[in-house]
């Protein structure tokens, strides 16, 4: 910063400025990665940080966020479910149990095939 610039500043000037610099709630991260590329003449940086959002999330925010938690846990169950289910048609196919006589998925066919 030029000299005549520092000297135009008063020192309520001087001491919001260093309140508001001083104030940065983001400079502890679990996870702080910083580095540069130097690409061609130019030199780039790249900042990956990580760590508990302790942040007020905002309206839309939160509601983001529970959308986002739902659907997450729609597809773990769904997927869960799905699994599940296959387990126990293996199971019951393997034990040589026929709920609908000739009717079969192909699954314990196709399993079959893959284990030789």
């Amino acid at each position: 910063m030029p000299i005549e610039v520092q000297d135009s500043f008063t020192e309520e000037q001087l001491a919001n400025l260093k309140i508001a610099v001083s104030a940065r709630s983001w400079g502890k991260h679990a996870i702080d990665f910083r580095s540069t590329i130097k690409f061609f003449r130019y030199r780039y940086y790249y900042v990956f940080v990580a760590g508990r959002n302790l942040r007020e999330l905002t309206r839309g925010e939160k509601q983001l966020s529970l959308l986002a938690q739902a659907l997450f846990c729609t597809v773990f169950l769904t997927f869960c479910t799905a699994l599940g289910v296959l387990i126990l048609y293996l199971v019951k196919s393997a034990l040589g149990i026929n709920i609908f006589t000739d009717f079969s998925f192909g699954v314990w066919d196709w399993f079959k095939s893959t284990l030789n």
